[in-house]
C-alpha cells in the first residue's frame, strides 16, 4: 500500500472508530431528547440549553483551556523514546486540572445569583447554580483524562469510555426526568459528569507513565508554555460560548423560553448529530496535526486528506438529512418541534462549508500561534452573533438557519485566504473536483425538496442519496483500499 494510502487508511481508521463512538452517543442522545421532549417539552430545552451555556462559559473562563494545550504538548512529546518528558506533561497537568476545577466550581458557588440573573432575568435558578457547581468540578476533571487519552493515542481506551459513560448516564438520568419532570434537570447534569469522572478515571489510571512531584515553582515554571497556549484556548472557547448564550437570551428576551428550546433542539440536529463527523475526526487529526506543526509540506497534504475525507463523508450525511429531515424531527422530538425544520435545512446545508472549514482552522492551533487565534475567534464570533441576531429579527428561527449558512460560507472562504497567506496552505485540483460535486450534490437535494409532489420529491431524493453515497464509495476506494481497511478495522483498532 502506497504513502498516501496508509495516510487516508489512518484517517478513515480513527473516523471509523470514533464515527462508530459517535453513531452510538446519537441514539443516546435520541432516546434521551425523545423523553425530554416528552417529558418536559420546549420549555425544559430551553432551561438545559441556558444552563449548559452558563456552566460552559465558567469552565472555559476558569479551566484556562488546559484539555486543548495539553492535548498538543502530549502529542508532540508523545512519540520520544524519553517518557519522562510525556510524565512531566500529565503530572502537571492533573495538579492543574484539580485546582481550575476547584476555582470553577467556588465561583458557581459563590456568584450563583448573579449567574441566574444574567441567564434567565431573574434568580429563581440560584440554587440550581449552587448544586452545578458540583457539575462544574466533576466536567474540568474529566477533560483533563480525555486530554491524556487523546494525546497519548489512546483511541481504543477513549472510544470505549464514551461508550460506557453514555450509557450509564442515560440509564441513570432518564428516571430523574421521569419522576421529577423539569425538576430532574439539575441532578440529571449533576449525575452525568460524575459518572463521566468515574469511567475516565478508570480508564486512565493503568496507563504506565509515572506521575511526577513539583513544588509550586518548579509546578509554576514547567506549566509556563501549556498555560500561555491554554489561556488563548481559553479565550477563544468563551468566545464562541459567550456568543452561544447571548443568542439564547436575545431569543429568550424576544420570543421567551419555548423558542429558546426550539432553537436548542434545532442546533443540537445540526451540531451533534449532522456534526458528529467533526467530533470523530478531531479526535485524532488534532494530535496528528501537532505532531507534524513544524513541517508547512506535511501540514499541507495532511490538510488535504482531511478536506477529502470530510467533504466525502459529511456529503451523504447532508442529502439524507434533506430528504428525511420531516421524519428525524418528529422522531427525535414530536410534532411540536416541527417549527425547526427549516432552521435545521439550512443550517445542515451549512455544515458542508464547516466541514473544510475545520481541517484549515486546527492549523492554527497545532502551530501554536495564539495571537492569530484570538484575533480570529473574536472577529469569527462577532460576525456570528451578529448574523444571528439579523436573521432571527427577520426569519425567526428559518431565518436563523440562513444565517448559520452564510456565517460557515464566509468562514470557509476566509480561513481559506488566511491559510494560504500565513502557512502556504493549498487545496490540490482533485479536492476542489470532489468540492465542487459534492457542492452540487447538496445544493440539488435541497432544490429538491421544493417539488410540490410528494412522490416525485422523495423518489428524486433517494435517487440522489444513492448517488452522493456510491460517489463517496468510488472515491474511497481510489485513494484506499476500502476491504483492506474493513478486515484491518474487524482484526485491531488504532493504537490503544
Amino acid at each position: 500500500m502506497s504513502k498516501q494510502k496508509k495516510s487516508y487508511g489512518q484517517i478513515m481508521k480513527a473516523t471509523s472508530l470514533f464515527g462508530g463512538v459517535q453513531v452510538f452517543n446519537i441514539l443516546i442522545s435520541v432516546i434521551r431528547s425523545k423523553a425530554i421532549a416528552i417529558l418536559i417539552g420546549p420549555v425544559g430545552f430551553g432551561v438545559i440549553g441556558l444552563l449548559n451555556s452558563a456552566l460552559r462559559i465558567i469552565g472555559d473562563v476558569t479551566k484556562i483551556g488546559l484539555d486543548t494545550s495539553a492535548v498538543k504538548e502530549i502529542s508532540e512529546k508523545n512519540s520520544d523514546p524519553d517518557t519522562s518528558k510525556v510524565a512531566e506533561i500529565i503530572s502537571v497537568l492533573e495538579k492543574l486540572i484539580w485546582f481550575t476545577g476547584t476555582i470553577g466550581a467556588l465561583i458557581t458557588l459563590i456568584f450563583s445569583k448573579v449567574i441566574s440573573q444574567l441567564t434567565f432575568g431573574n434568580t429563581d435558578y440560584s440554587y440550581a447554580f449552587i448544586w452545578l457547581s458540583i457539575a462544574v468540578l466533576f466536567t474540568q476533571i474529566t477533560k483533563g483524562k480525555i486530554a491524556i487519552l487523546q494525546g497519548t493515542r489512546r483511541l481504543k481506551k477513549l472510544a470505549s469510555a464514551n461508550l460506557i459513560a453514555s450509557t450509564v448516564s442515560l440509564l441513570l438520568t432518564l428516571p430523574l426526568y421521569y419522576f421529577f419532570k423539569i425538576n430532574g434537570i439539575v441532578p440529571a447534569l449533576i449525575v452525568s459528569t460524575v459518572i463521566s469522572f468515574i469511567v475516565f478515571k478508570f480508564f486512565t489510571k493503568d496507563i504506565e507513565i509515572p506521575r511526577l512531584s513539583f513544588t509550586k515553582k518548579e509546578l509554576f515554571q514547567k506549566s509556563k508554555a501549556m498555560l500561555v497556549l491554554g489561556a488563548t484556548m481559553s479565550f477563544t472557547s468563551l468566545i464562541v460560548a459567550l456568543a452561544t448564550l447571548l443568542i439564547q437570551i436575545y431569543i429568550r428576551n424576544t420570543s421567551g423560553l419555548e423558542s429558546v428550546g426550539f432553537y436548542n433542539a434545532g442546533f443540537l440536529i445540526v451540531n451533534a448529530y449532522v456534526g458528529m463527523i467533526f467530533s470523530a475526526m478531531s479526535t485524532d487529526y488534532f494530535p496528528r496535526l501537532a505532531s507534524i506543526n513544524t513541517d508547512n509540506i506535511k501540514m499541507n497534504v495532511a490538510v488535504n486528506q482531511q478536506a477529502d475525507v470530510a467533504v466525502l463523508l459529511i456529503t451523504p450525511i447532508i442529502v439524507l438529512f434533506l430528504t428525511f429531515s420531516p421524519f428525524i424531527v418528529e422522531l427525535l422530538y414530536s410534532s411540536e418541534f416541527n417549527v425547526i425544520l427549516g432552521f435545521v435545512m439550512f443550517g445542515v446545508l451549512g455544515t458542508f462549508f464547516k466541514a473544510v472549514s475545520f481541517s484549515m482552522g486546527y492549523v492554527i492551533i497545532a502551530k501554536g500561534h495564539s495571537k492569530v487565534f484570538i484575533i480570529l475567534s473574536v472577529i469569527f464570533n462577532s460576525i456570528f452573533l451578529v448574523i444571528s441576531v439579523f436573521s432571527y429579527d427577520y426569519g425567526g428561527l428559518t431565518g436563523l438557519g440562513i444565517g448559520f449558512l452564510i456565517y460557515y460560507f464566509f468562514h470557509f472562504v476566509s480561513l481559506k485566504v488566511l491559510t494560504k497567506y500565513l502557512y502556504g496552505i493549498n487545496f490540490t485540483n482533485s479536492f476542489y473536483r470532489t468540492f465542487i460535486i459534492c457542492a452540487l450534490f447538496c445544493l440539488s437535494s435541497y432544490v429538491i425538496t421544493l417539488v410540490e409532489s410528494l412522490y416525485l420529491r422523495y423518489s428524486l431524493l433517494l435517487i440522489l442519496a444513492g448517488i452522493s453515497i456510491g460517489f463517496s464509495l468510488v472515491q474511497f476506494q481510489q485513494k484506499m483500499d476500502l476491504m483492506q481497511l474493513l478486515r484491518s478495522l474487524l482484526k485491531k483498532s488504532p493504537k490503544d
